[in-house]
């Protein structure tokens, strides 16, 4: 399986029965796998969302958002349950290229990729229990 390091953005080919075992990156030696979401710029999203073998959902979101400050503790919580699936910010007020290029209108908005490309899509705050079921 192919994995990109949230660190360094290099990808990592990880067998599948040591994905339990904490891999860490070949090139700068931080995990490859964490429980936390990775904040993407204009600059790393392409190649994380493309490289990835796992699914990566991405949040698109801004500082200002208040619907997106009161989801991102739900967005967290769910990263730490489903290691099975790569969870990712973008900040569309610093990465506009990504976001004009998805046709990001309102925040939060949720994409599913798998791949590169984009399977499902969902705006606006969803809680918890409402996340886990829409990334299913």
């Amino acid at each position: 399986m192919h994995l990109v390091c949230p660190a360094c953005g290099a990808t990592n080919r990880i067998p599948d029965e040591r994905l339990r075992d904490s891999p860490a990156c070949g090139r700068c030696g931080a995990p490859v796998i964490t429980s936390d979401p990775v904040n993407l710029t204009d600059a790393t999203f392409a190649k994380y969302v493309t490289a990835n073998d796992l699914p990566v959902v991405v949040d698109f979101w801004a500082a200002w958002c208040g619907p997106c400050k009161m989801m991102a503790p739900h967005f967290a919580s769910a990263a730490k349950q489903l290691p099975q699936v790569r969870f990712a910010k973008l900040d569309t007020e610093a990465a506009t290229v990504t976001s004009a290029r998805y046709g990001i209108r309102s925040i939060p908005t949720l994409i599913a990729f798998r791949k590169g490309e984009e399977i499902a899509r969902m705006s606006g705050a969803m809680g918890a229990n409402e996340l886990l079921q829409w990334v299913k």
